[in-house]
């Protein structure tokens, strides 16, 4: 019994600028700040290799509303509506109904509601009430993986039935007005709003890739390099400058042995379905994937169209290879980091 993907799409949110339209918002917020400073960060917004961003907020509103709870109260309106059109799109583009899923689970960690934004999908669109669901809140940019690895586990254990996975993040609503930080700055400049859809299944008559492995990987002595603090003006980031350098000391030990288990080499891999963290970080894997004469145009692709929409942009990679079509047999390896410091593997066969 195998369980598959059978189904990947986005869903945007309602308002979007290029960088270019943003950077003059940026100049007025820094307005007091030293010239030199300032054009330090015009030029970390121009070379971040994002060309464009989607919001959850006009940009007006993501520079003059500094509370909390105003932002977070339209976190909540925002993701709860992205959810759920993210559900209907891939139940209409699967052909299945609400009713047909089994497991669901919602990631998201750039807000904070209770209930989770599951519990109001399954209201929205009448699932079954038995439905199982699975909140994910603290693991960041690599929880996208995370959830189909719940959702395979899941369905490996129970045959004939079905899973969704939504990814629904606003990073825009974390931003610091009173914080003039690199973090800060870096994080802005990187940053974009989505949501994405995934569905999975262990029905022998579903069709998609099949996941043929699934691992996690910790790194030691890392919690504090990725990740948010609570402070009174919402979500802080935590970005360490070592991220990239890191993730290649650890690199060949979490690629190498992962693949070796199910009888593979990373020369077998043909397509590396990787999360665009950041300009630095998709240099250095791309370093690493590159030397093997593979690329990730399609990671950088996504970078570029939204920007790191934190656990939701793996998926839009994913699903460029999916709306494509990729070659029968083929290897594809979906790889992203996250908070803890932990990496997220799953080894897909198209």
């Amino acid at each position: 019994m195998s369980v598959k993907i059978t189904t990947v799409v986005k869903q945007l949110p309602k308002y979007s600028r290029d960088t270019k339209d943003i950077i003059p918002f940026v100049e007025q917020w820094m307005a007091d700040q030293d010239n030199r400073f300032k054009r330090k960060v015009i030029k970390i917004f121009e070379g971040a290799g994002v060309d464009k961003r989607y919001s959850i907020m006009d940009p007006i509103e993501v520079f003059t509303n500094p509370s909390f709870q105003g932002r977070n109260d339209i976190y909540i309106r925002e993701v709860k509506a992205l959810a759920k059109q993210a559900l209907e799109k891939a139940l209409e583009k699967a052909q299945w109904k609400a009713t047909d899923i089994d497991f669901l689970i919602t990631v998201s960690c750039t807000g904070i509601m209770i209930p989770s934004v599951d519990a109001y999908v399954i209201n929205d669109l009448e699932m079954r009430q038995d439905v199982v669901r699975l909140p994910v809140t603290e693991m960041g940019c690599a929880a996208g993986v995370s959830g189909i690895i719940y959702a395979k586990n899941f369905l490996k254990a129970n045959p004939g039935k079905r899973a969704a996975v939504i990814a629904v993040e606003a990073p825009t609503a974390t931003f610091q007005l009173e914080d003039y930080t690199m973090t800060n700055m870096v994080s802005a400049a990187i940053f974009g709003d989505g949501a994405a859809c995934v569905l999975l299944s262990s029905h022998e008559e579903d069709e998609g890739p099949e996941i043929l492995a699934e691992e996690m990987y910790h790194f030691y002595n890392a919690t504090e390099m990725m990740g948010f603090k609570l402070v009174n003006t919402g979500l802080q980031m935590i970005l360490d400058k070592d991220v990239p350098q890191r993730i290649t000391d650890h690199f060949p030990n979490i690629v190498h042995p992962f693949l070796s288990k199910s009888g593979y080499k990373i020369e077998d891999v043909d397509h590396l379905i990787f999360h665009p963290g950041g300009k630095k970080i998709v240099q250095t894997v791309e370093d690493l994937f590159g030397s093997l004469g593979k690329n990730i145009n399609d990671t950088k692709e996504v970078l570029r169209l939204y920007g790191n929409m934190s656990s939701a942009t793996v998926l839009y990679v994913l699903e460029q290879f999916m709306d494509r079509g990729v070659e029968k047999d083929a290897l594809g390896l979906m790889l992203s980091f996250g908070p803890g410091f932990s990496a997220q593997r799953v080894l897909l066969k198209f």
